[in-house]
């Protein structure tokens, strides 16, 4: 069953993502008048096959009211065989990321196996219960009753990322190719080259893209370009001024791409001069370079400011530049850096591993405490009870896409500490879905101690601004060392330095 166009329902994000869970209608939006709820009873018993009338309905009653229910239970017995009278009331807790939402959805199938979007709302209720590959089989049902649907291709391609990744590849080019005139198509190349792991594939992908669906007229294609052109940078500097005065041909962002082309011809320029062995000139060049803060460039763009200094024969400034930069962003590439230069200046490896700790130590700061309930024992836990261990802690709630795209990165690098001095905690921001969250835990496997938080509490330097996820590194003394940090496939060898550096902070 069709509904008409499907919303977009962007996953998989990279940003996080603030608590809007849900679409609770708003006080003034309830009705209590009982002439205006009866009129419009008697709309969705005039035309019960109607999603629009059981909207304007439920929304009037509020999904807190306990009488909605059994309004729906009354007109599931009147209307045996209509599919919309369970479905219009599962979407609706559905949209609330509501535990509720699940058994009414399962009535709509029972019904009508055809009905495309009630399979993809169990698929997304499957998500918070943490029930993926449950999750994986309603989608596998939903392009199974609409194989037309570019959506549900698409989400059922991305579903075996990380599970099954040549599988994920075969279908993601699949739908690529199914739907040449469609954003999903982009998208599912998009994805495909933001995932790769080598660089090589990332860049194969993206250059697909930009071939198969012109970065003017798909978005996920012109998001794709940004990606692209900040691995060029990297690669092949004059490859991404190319890119960036095609890009410039998009009226609306000429300015932004001309921008861009700019910032290219500084790198290529800088890099130029580097091998030139003029130092000067270069750092100059570096100087004028000017992305926006979410380029990975901004990282390269360190490294070679060191580069240019250590050819003018300032390996100490070189040194130095990139202990700071690494506190703010550690990673083991700067990390190999720094030992080549600490190496040059006659440090031994554990005064560079000093040098690095002094560092981190000197901007630590004492966490802000907390006590907060648990959900799989009676008592509560505090900050100070894991005193001695490093902390990973984590801000998640079930509803949140960003978070369970995550959480397998992080297990990855977890596991890898198993009998060591960690703690894995996760606190979950919306108490409206304690419902789901023992179940999720169970069902995903996962290992971190999820705690309730608790509302209005003061959390002074592990705020997270109402946004999930966000992250923090407690060290053993109780500081927080690293904040608002992402892992995903390509970083989780910098959480792992991470980590390690603070359990071996004792012996430095």
């Amino acid at each position: 069953m069709k509904l008409g166009k499907m919303a977009l329902i962007v996953i998989f994000l990279t940003a996080a993502m603030p608590v809007a869970f849900g679409q609770r209608p708003n006080k003034s939006e309830i009705i209590t008048d009982k002439a205006e709820l009866a009129k419009l009873q008697t709309a969705v018993e005039a035309s019960p096959d109607s999603l629009k009338v059981h909207t304007a309905f439920i929304k009037a009653m509020g999904t807190d009211n306990p009488e909605l229910e059994k309004q729906y239970e009354v007109w599931m017995t009147k209307y045996p065989k209509s599919a919309m009278v369970p479905y219009a009331l599962g979407k609706a807790y559905e949209d609330q990321e509501s535990p509720k939402a699940k058994p009414y959805l399962l009535k709509t199938v029972a019904l009508d196996p055809k009905f495309t979007e009630a399979w993809g709302g169990l698929w997304i209720d499957a998500e918070r219960w943490g029930d993926f590959a449950g999750g994986r089989d309603y989608l596998a049902k939903a392009v199974a009753s609409d194989p037309s649907n570019p959506n549900y291709n698409f989400y059922y391609a991305s579903s075996f990322s990380g599970a099954d990744e040549a599988k994920y590849r075969e279908l993601s080019l699949a739908v690529a190719k199914k739907f040449p005139s469609h954003e999903r198509g982009a998208q599912a190349l998009y994805w495909l080259g933001a995932r790769s792991k080598k660089v090589a594939d990332k860049m194969k992908y993206f250059e697909l893209l930009r071939k198969s669906y012109s970065p003017l007229k798909f978005n996920w294609s012109a998001s794709g370009m940004s990606s692209y052109y900040d691995i060029l940078l990297s690669e092949n500097p004059a490859k991404a001024i190319t890119l960036a005065k095609e890009m410039a041909k998009d009226a609306e962002k000429q300015k932004e791409w001309s921008n861009l082309a700019l910032q290219a011809q500084n790198v290529a320029a800088a890099k130029k001069l580097i091998a030139a062995k003029k130092p000067g000139e270069a750092k100059a060049a570096l100087n004028k370079i000017k992305l926006p803060r979410y380029f990975s460039f901004n990282k390269e763009i360190v490294l070679l400011k060191a580069k240019a200094d250590d050819i003018a024969g300032n390996t100490g400034a070189a040194y130095d530049s990139l202990i700071v930069a690494f506190g703010k962003a550690p990673s083991l590439r700067v990390k190999s850096v720094i030992k080549s230069y600490g190496a040059k200046l006659g440090k031994q490896e554990e005064r560079v591993e000093a040098d690095i700790w002094n560092r981190l130590d000197g901007v630590a700061k004492a966490a802000t405490p907390f006590t907060l309930k648990q959900y799989f024992k009676p008592e509560s836990a505090s900050l100070s009870d894991y005193k001695g261990k490093v902390v990973l802690l984590t801000y998640w709630f079930p509803g949140c896409g960003p978070c369970r795209g995550e959480f397998p990165h992080f297990e990855n690098v977890v596991r890898k500490f198993k009998g060591k001095d960690l703690e894995y905690i996760g606190i979950n921001i919306v108490s409206d879905q304690n419902d789901y969250v023992v179940p999720f835990m169970k069902s995903s496997g996962y290992s971190f101690t999820p705690l309730e938080e608790v509302k209005g509490r003061t959390k002074g330097n592990l705020d997270n601004g109402g946004a999930a996820p966000t992250n923090f590194l407690i060290d053993q003394q109780g500081r927080v060392v690293f904040s608002n940090f992402r892992t995903d496939g390509d970083n989780e060898d910098d959480l792992e330095l991470m980590i390690n550096l603070l359990l071996a902070s004792k012996t430095l």
